[in-house]
């Protein structure tokens, strides 16, 4: 249901600004949609709800793909990119609690209190905040999650991307939401990513006039920040980006998986470039892959910078180890 409401929001838009195109929405299913019973983080592969929708792209069924943008991996397979990347929700992570908690904060829950969520990135931040509350985990849509939180009394909250819960229109349900300070969000949270051919260029320009540029820049930035560390759905990554007066601002942190072991930085750079008018051959760079031909060019360069040299400050004091054990620790 979310995946069909963020797909008609991105075609209403496109329908404004096509008036004269018709577009056909096919629905599709994903491995992801299909396994429930295992955590993403074990499933260990990178596209799991992508490969589908990729091959209906590569054999020209769609044209389009409407993703979550988190679900992206950083590197896509060769011949697709990201045509578009929407205005941004809201990428904090939110607090949904049982009907008997109404009212209630996470530091204000009973101990042992269990709290469900599929993020190694959620659990990892809140384990070490909260150590008094149990975490475990818990999968399916939205609605199956919150069904299964309302229904029976095994979990006391779970937590969600605040973003879905709004789309859906179940905002009321949001019994607080974690600031940065509590929990750093997801690489590309809040964000639809439109993903189409890279050479197909006719449908390059169509859906390059719902790029977001604040979005994209922030979203190249820690796009590249979890390249360069390599982090994915096994290993708890987190960030949090701002733009202000031309300035981009990235914190980006590593975590163990029981939040003890943890590295945090900010970096800033700015990205107050002018765009350039003259078509250069630089004018369909992927960056992360994302393709945004009208946002200028040397302020996404700068915004990649930003998320490379993050990543090599937090590499350089100790990242990898921690990111490792991570890894081994999960994988067991």
């Amino acid at each position: 249901q979310l995946a069909r409401i963020q797909t008609d929001s991105v075609v209403e838009m496109l329908r404004e600004l096509y008036p004269d195109l018709s577009f056909d929405i096919v629905a599709m299913s994903t491995t992801g949609d299909k396994i429930l019973d295992t955590a993403l983080s074990k499933i260990g592969e990178k596209s799991l709800f992508t490969k589908e929708l990729e091959n209906a792209l590569e054999r020209n069924e769609v044209d389009l793909v409407v993703h979550s943008l988190k679900d992206l991996p950083t590197s896509l397979p060769p011949g697709f990119t990201i045509g578009a990347v929407c205005k941004r929700e809201n990428p904090l992570d939110a607090v949904v609690f049982h009907p008997k908690n109404c009212g209630k904060t996470l530091s204000l829950l009973p101990e042992k209190s269990v709290i469900g969520t599929s993020s190694l990135r959620r659990a990892a931040q809140l384990k070490k905040k909260f150590p008094q509350l149990e975490f475990r985990d818990i999968r399916g849509n939205l609605n199956t999650r919150l069904k299964k939180l309302d229904e029976k009394e095994d979990f006391s909250a779970i937590i969600l991307a605040a973003a879905g819960l709004k789309r859906m229109g179940w905002e009321n349900r949001i019994g607080q939401l974690l600031s940065p300070e509590d929990c750093l969000y997801a690489v590309g949270q809040g964000a639809l990513a439109v993903e189409v051919r890279a050479k197909d260029q006719e449908i390059l320009n169509m859906v390059s006039a719902l790029h977001d540029a604040d979005t994209v820049l922030r979203c190249i930035a820690e796009r590249a920040f979890m390249k360069r560390l390599e982090g994915g759905c096994s290993v708890p990554v987190a960030v949090n980006t701002m733009l202000k007066d031309g300035q981009l601002y990235l914190t980006g942190a590593v975590y163990s998986l029981d939040g003890s072991d943890s590295l945090k930085e900010t970096m800033q750079t700015s990205v107050n470039y002018p765009q350039q008018t003259e078509d250069g051959p630089n004018d369909d760079v992927q960056r992360v892959g994302i393709t945004a031909k009208n946002v200028p060019g040397q302020a996404q360069e700068a915004a990649e910078n930003l998320g490379v040299e993050l990543a090599s400050l937090l590499l350089s004091k100790g990242a990898k180890h921690i990111l490792s054990v991570a890894r081994q620790l999960n994988d067991a």
